[in-house]
């Protein structure tokens, strides 16, 4: 299932060009283009869904897929420590409406975030 009119659907669809760093059968993986941390990749499932919740809902595999290739892509960014952030809804700050888990390293990350 895809969205014509989503960013990250177009990316996962080649249609836009993203510098991939992972991809697996249910997911890709791709540099933020303004990142917050010197390493800061986005992992999106293949399958269009407007948020964590809803992705949770329909198919509870799919997030264990993003966070295993977010520990992949930590794992061969070389981090040590790092955080996985999904903003799910706009009063969160999420813009793009098609689940996608951050993840940031590289520095040292504060608590509580923004």
């Amino acid at each position: 299932m895809s969205d014509p009119d989503c960013l990250f659907c177009r990316i996962v669809d080649g249609a836009i060009p993203a510098e991939v760093v992972h991809s697996t059968e249910h997911s890709v993986a791709f540099r933020d283009v303004n990142p917050q941390a010197p390493t800061h990749v986005l992992v999106v499932p293949r399958a269009h869904h407007r948020d964590a919740a809803a992705l949770a809902a329909a198919d509870p595999a799919a997030v264990a897929d993003l966070v295993d290739a977010a520990a992949h892509v930590a794992a061969s960014e070389g981090l040590e420590g790092y955080r996985l952030v999904f903003n799910t809804g706009e009063a969160a700050g999420q813009t793009v409406f098609h689940t996608h888990l951050h993840v940031l390293g590289g520095r040292p990350l504060s608590w509580p975030p923004g």
